[in-house]
């Protein structure tokens, strides 16, 4: 098989992984925009035809935040669950449970307008919820692993391409010429279980992620032919010695459960650099989820706000794009700190156009030309490059459970966030904030490995003091050994090479 063909495996394996993983989300994020005044007529009628009298309205309003909300819950259910489902099951099984996942809730969504149940829309939104939330680690996961280290800032990134895709098809069938109708509302919610089913029927004849394979089952064999059906034929040695320092790392420092992960003081930075990060993404994303009500504040005319929405969807994809090419260029740093300088200065002046509307309706479309800069800049920044970072900051003992840890710190804000509203100051101070940060603190990890990341990050040190120079005193004995170990195994696998060519 030639290498065209091979890397041919490689970008279907990465588009079915998306359209069941990152795009899922996405398109959940979008997809009650259009139907909800007809999912809450439903809600009326329904109790109607139940009770024989209306609903108070109060009770309409309760159960469609409940139908909103759920969707939170169910995503802090599926980020738990990273951890026992990814490891039980491996990445590729992980990912197929989780199709057929969206695949019920889509069932139990399509049946509820004829049950004339409320109550199923819930338990819908919840198995949506917990799909999503499981899927993205998932998927993110798989990527990373799937990877040569050359690459893999433009592979991950596509993980972000997919979200923004997932939100585009959603506002696209959203609208009222395609399934945002009354008659189709509940066909609407249920399309992503489309492309689950896809996923289901094409991920068992494709392989394993590689760095699963050997790391986690000991199996070098199937990871080298993993890597040899997704990227071409070749030896892959430094992949796989990058890996088996990696494997006897982990056996010296067994898989750490969330809880462990949090009192490990030697990942004390990776922990508090992923958290403000998402923290402020989970900031500046909300300016996307309320871009409707943003531009109708700024003076946008009703009936051409879905039309800049629609562009402002295609736009993120084009820079996500753009940014997966740029990343082993410029590097992780330059497109955080850069990125949170223009959404700064962006919403500086944001602050300033909307007390000066009243001068003209020119301010007004100054504003949303300002609105669209400031999140095609963050999605092709560091809403971009997070997706990266999440995956290259932890090395395999503490993967999972970082998964997990920052999974629910994102669906906990999402939740709370969705609530209240008051970021068009916050969001100003954290952007702040986080251009500070990224620039003085966070290490550049362009083609490093994932054992160097983890020992820049040992070195940051706080009034002359870091978080984990106890521990390394501690463990000082354990990096040589381990380097010792891997020595040897490799000059023990380079004397059987050349006893016999065809041993590894």
């Amino acid at each position: 098989r030639s290498a065209p063909q091979t890397q041919g495996n490689a970008l279907f394996l990465i588009i079915i992984l998306g359209i069941g993983g990152s795009f899922q989300s996405g398109y959940h994020i979008t997809e009650l925009s259009s139907p909800s005044p007809y999912i809450q007529s439903f809600i009326n009628s329904s109790w109607c035809d139940r009770y024989d009298k209306p609903p108070p309205p109060q009770t309409v309003t309760m159960i469609w935040s409940l139908i909103v909300s759920m969707y939170a819950i169910g995503g802090l259910l599926g980020a738990v669950s990273v951890k026992f489902l990814s490891r039980r099951l491996g990445r590729k099984r992980a990912m197929m449970c989780n199709s057929f996942i969206s695949i019920i809730g889509a069932g139990i969504m399509l049946m509820s307008k004829q049950a004339k149940s409320f109550e199923m829309i819930i338990v819908g939104r919840i198995l949506f919820g917990y799909s999503s939330g499981l899927g993205q680690s998932v998927h993110l996961m798989y990527l990373v692993e799937m990877s040569p280290r050359k690459i893999r800032g433009p592979v991950t990134l596509t993980f972000v391409t997919f979200i923004s895709f997932g939100k585009l098809t959603g506002q696209c069938f959203g609208l009222s010429e395609i399934l945002g109708r009354q008659d189709l509302w509940n066909v609407l919610l249920c399309v992503p279980a489309c492309f689950s089913a896809v996923q289901v029927i094409a991920l068992p004849f494709l392989p394993e992620a590689p760095r699963y394979l050997f790391i986690e089952k000991g199996d070098d064999k199937a990871c080298k032919k993993a890597l040899q059906r997704l990227w071409g034929n070749g030896e892959y040695k430094q992949e796989m010695d990058e890996m088996l320092t990696e494997q006897v790392a982990l056996e010296s420092a067994p898989p750490k459960s969330p809880l462990q992960l949090l009192r490990d003081r030697t990942a004390r930075w990776q922990l508090i650099t992923m958290s403000t990060i998402y923290s402020c993404n989970q900031l500046s994303g909300m300016i996307g989820t309320f871009s409707f009500d943003i531009f109708l504040k700024a003076g946008i005319p009703k009936d051409k706000i879905r039309y800049v929405t629609l562009g402002l969807g295609v736009s993120e994809i084009l820079t996500s794009i753009v940014c997966g090419l740029l990343i082993e260029r410029t590097g992780r740093r330059p497109l955080f700190w850069g990125g949170y300088g223009v959404m700064s200065a962006s919403w500086v002046l944001v602050t300033i156009t909307l007390n000066l509307k009243h001068l003209g309706n020119w301010v007004s479309y100054i504003t949303a030309v300002l609105i669209i800069l400031f999140i095609i800049f963050f999605r092709g920044g560091p809403g971009a490059v997070t997706a990266t970072l999440n995956s290259e900051l932890f090395i395999q003992s503490d993967r999972l459970a970082a998964f997990v840890l920052m999974g629910l710190q994102r669906w906990f804000m999402e939740a709370v966030l969705g609530l209240i509203f008051p970021f068009l100051i916050v969001c100003e101070q954290a952007t702040r904030f986080n251009l500070l940060y990224t620039f003085f603190v966070l290490p550049e990890t362009k083609g490093k490995t994932l054992l160097e990341i983890s020992e820049e990050f040992k070195a940051i040190t706080v009034c002359g003091k870091s978080f984990s120079e106890e521990k390394r005193a501690e463990t000082s004995h354990v990096l040589p050994n381990t380097l010792s170990a891997v020595a040897s195994i490799i000059e023990h696998r380079e004397k059987c090479k050349s006893l016999h060519p065809l041993l590894l």
